[in-house]
């Protein structure tokens, strides 16, 4: 059976038994792919969550109504056994689509994190249509002004893997009818060397974003939703992370968490370091964090790059409504065959 890694998972005692989980493997996806620049895509080193004893839970959530409380045992590196393994060349690209149920093996190190998660990608509303076009600044900053902040790359994958620890947000195999993934990309267009989404007149630009728009409204598809009550986190639009690791590539601080509508990484794990944190893309978007209020306030190992402070500002204080968008394409990507 071939092995790959993946982001940790942890054991953890419940009450008389220990959970052991087995064996050997998990998934490196690679980023989605974005004209003009490499992809590549890292899944080692940080992140991850194991099985949890179940912990005594209030009636009364810590956080925001809008948000999802996360407590749980997450572990920095483990191990699944993969049973169905695509290898997409065009992309360079190692998908997994199917692992074996409760195969997560942490081989890590195991720490408690507490914090609060949009329930939905930014603005965070059921129903509304997420921002596009983000910069990690303009993120970062956004976040900011509503008293949060960007979620760190560990935080966003404990609260997509859920308490039992998935590899994906709805269970142990890979389903594009679960999920908003797997579509035929719409080509973007250029004119005078430059994207339209990119524009400067912003009539122009909005027009060409909502050609390209794959995306479905927030909490639309119901099952696809983390044990934690966190919604699309694997497709629909790519997200902003802060990445809690040494910085690898051009992403420095930042990375991309989640893919999008497309056949790429979307799986909990994985996180595209490819792009620079004032770079831009058409499904490039976000969700926030913060901190639970009294509790601690957690910081990463010593060897990442810190990301620089950044003034509160809202850049996207107007709801998006797309004009004649596409949606998901009626058809879905297949895999490649096995060789």
């Amino acid at each position: 059976m071939r092995l790959i890694r993946t982001w940790p998972v942890c054991l953890v005692f419940m009450t008389a038994c220990l959970l052991a989980c087995t064996t050997k493997l998990a998934s490196i996806d690679g980023a989605a792919p974005v004209a003009s620049s490499s992809t590549v895509v890292s899944d080692s080193g940080t992140l991850s969550v194991i099985l949890d004893a179940a912990r005594p839970t209030s009636a009364t959530s810590p956080c925001p109504n809008d948000m999802a409380h996360v407590d749980v045992n997450f572990c920095s590196k483990v191990e699944r056994e993969c049973l169905d393994l695509e290898h997409e060349e065009p992309n360079h690209l190692k998908i997994c689509h199917r692992f074996k149920g409760g195969s997560t093996k942490c081989v890590g190190t195991e720490e408690r994190r507490q914090f609060c998660i949009d329930k939905y990608e930014y603005p965070n509303q059921a129903g509304g249509h997420p921002v596009w076009n983000a910069t990690w600044f303009q993120a970062q900053a956004t976040c900011n002004s509503k008293g949060k902040r960007l979620c760190w790359a560990t935080e966003w994958t404990a609260a997509c893997e859920g308490p039992e620890h998935l590899p994906f947000p709805y269970g142990w195999e890979r389903n594009h009818d679960t999920c908003n993934i797997d579509n035929y990309f719409v080509d973007p267009r250029k004119a005078e060397g430059g994207f339209l989404f990119s524009a400067r007149d912003k009539v122009v630009q909005f027009k060409e974003l909502s050609r390209l728009d794959q995306s479905v409204p927030s909490g639309s598809m119901q099952g696809c939703k983390s044990g934690f009550g966190v919604h699309d986190m694997t497709g629909n639009f790519d997200e902003w992370v802060v990445s809690d690791q040494k910085p690898e590539h051009k992403s420095k601080w930042a990375g991309l968490k989640g893919g999008a509508w497309g056949h790429v990484r979307n799986a909990c794990r994985p996180m595209s370091f490819s792009h620079t944190p004032d770079e831009w893309y058409y499904f490039w978007s976000f969700r926030c964090c913060k901190d639970v209020e009294g509790g601690p306030i957690w910081q990463p190992p010593p060897g990442n790059m810190p990301a620089p402070s950044v003034d509160p500002h809202d850049y996207f204080p107007e709801a998006i409504v797309p004009t004649n968008a596409p949606g998901p394409s009626r058809t879905k990507v297949g895999r490649t065959p096995a060789r």
